[in-house]
């Protein structure tokens, strides 16, 4: 199996994450460490504010930290994972979160995501550890 065809094995088992389908994230790319997902702001994504629920933006965070962190095909386990909201983001917004990887241990590793508007202003900062059982 070529490493295109294992990118595009875990691209396909993390694009049918069922909690992400059902709030609308959706996958963009993976590549080893690295993941990008979306995710248009609807009216159902809102709080009572009429701003994006802070559940949605981290929702989208997440889904490109677990792909990124399983992007070499080893299980990858979250262990600790904190947000900074930076702004917020009107109804039709579409959020773009960029998960990079800043270290990759045998047993651990460590994320930074940016969620950034369609302008790539930032919208939030994500970071995570996992571990790897």
């Amino acid at each position: 199996m070529t490493v295109e065809d294992e990118y595009e094995a875990i691209y396909e088992r993390a694009s049918r994450d069922p909690f992400c389908t059902w709030i609308g994230v959706e996958l963009v790319t993976i590549s080893e460490g690295y993941a990008e997902a979306i995710l248009r702001v609807r009216p159902d994504h809102l709080n009572f504010h009429g701003t994006p629920h802070g559940g949605c933006v981290y929702t989208v965070a997440d889904a490109a930290f677990a792909a990124a962190s399983n992007s070499r095909g080893e299980r990858a386990l979250a262990m600790e994972t904190n947000m900074s909201y930076l702004r917020t983001v009107e109804e039709g917004e579409t959020l773009r979160a960029v998960a990079d990887e800043n270290y990759c241990g045998e047993k651990t590793a460590e994320y930074e995501v940016g969620v950034f508007t369609t302008a790539d202003e930032r919208v939030a900062t994500f970071r995570g550890r996992v571990y790897k059982p």
